[in-house]
């Protein structure tokens, strides 16, 4: 398969699976908070990887490729640890001030990331592509932005609460996308994907339990379950398609901007099923998205 196409089809996975899951998040974490959600939707994530692994195994007859030695271990542990610091430092920022400014922000790093692998990983890109993306991450920033609410506030860029942790989150979340391909390149990405998922699993349920977060089942309503079960699905779909990416192609900057348009199927899910009206440069900055999804796979 042309590795151009495997990296459309893995950003697409990736775009699509963690869309997914902020749109069922949306019917989570008003009721019982950011962090009981995570923990929770990792739980069932790493349960529907873990099984995925074990079909892989027994009917596909693929071998197990484990991390070689402590440092392969302690590698996978830091990287899901920064995973799980990039949602907790971006909920904590986007806790504190408006989403129409916090969201382009933390959406950015998709850019961030390409323009890393293409200027200090050494990433081949034609113009063509290069062209390509810049339209796709263009839109991306535009499905970001709710004009009416940045009018309503008029604050001052620099005094906006949450944009430290916005910068922060989304640095780290760069960082981690580039070396994360450099790290799974070659080695049995499946396998080392779902060890880091439970390692970022693990960080999240140690940081709710020092922060003496309830999570008891008792306080999750019934009706909230399938929810929950969604999302972690649909993240484990996201890492899925980006390491299986990664791991079988040097698009770097590919899989990184059309996986970083997740708000884009998330926008659609909205409007269509919660009747919500996404501002006019939301709408614009979706079509630009699938048009720029349209050139890139005719490339």
């Amino acid at each position: 398969m042309d590795p151009l196409l495997i990296a459309v089809l893995a950003g697409l996975g990736g775009m699509i699976g963690w869309g997914l899951a902020d749109f069922f998040a949306k019917k989570t974490i008003d009721q019982i908070g950011d962090v009981i959600s995570m923990v929770w939707a990792h739980v069932f994530g790493t349960i529907a990887f873990g099984l995925l692994v074990l079909v892989n195994i027994l009917f596909f007859n693929q071998t197990i490729g484990l991390p070689s030695g402590l440092n392969g271990w302690l590698i996978l542990f830091i990287f899901g640890s920064l995973q799980a610091a990039v949602y907790l430092i971006a909920y904590q920022g986007f806790g504190k001030g408006p989403l129409s400014v916090l969201n382009p922000i933390f959406a950015s790093y998709s850019g961030l990331a390409a323009l890393l692998s293409i200027l200090f990983f050494g990433e081949n890109v034609s113009v063509a592509i290069l062209s390509t993306l810049s339209i796709i991450f263009a839109g991306v920033i535009m499905t970001n932005i709710d004009i009416h609410h940045l009018r309503a506030k008029r604050l001052r860029f620099a005094l906006i609460p949450g944009v430290k942790e916005m910068i922060m989150a989304a640095l780290l979340a760069a960082f981690w996308t580039v070396y994360w391909d450099s790290f799974i390149s070659g080695k049995d990405w499946l396998t080392h994907a779902f060890l880091m998922y439970v390692f970022m699993s693990i960080v999240a349920y140690i940081f709710a339990k020092a922060k003496k977060i309830n999570l008891s089942r008792r306080q999750i309503k019934p009706d909230l379950w399938k929810y929950l079960i969604l999302i972690g699905i649909c993240e484990a779909i996201a890492y899925i398609s980006i390491s299986f990416g990664f791991g079988l192609t040097t698009e770097t900057s590919v899989v990184a901007v059309l996986s970083g348009a997740f708000s884009l199927p998330t926008i659609i899910l909205a409007r269509v099923f919660l009747k919500e009206k996404p501002e006019v440069i939301q709408t614009l900055g979706s079509f630009v998205i699938i048009l720029g999804i349209i050139l890139i796979s005719l490339l």
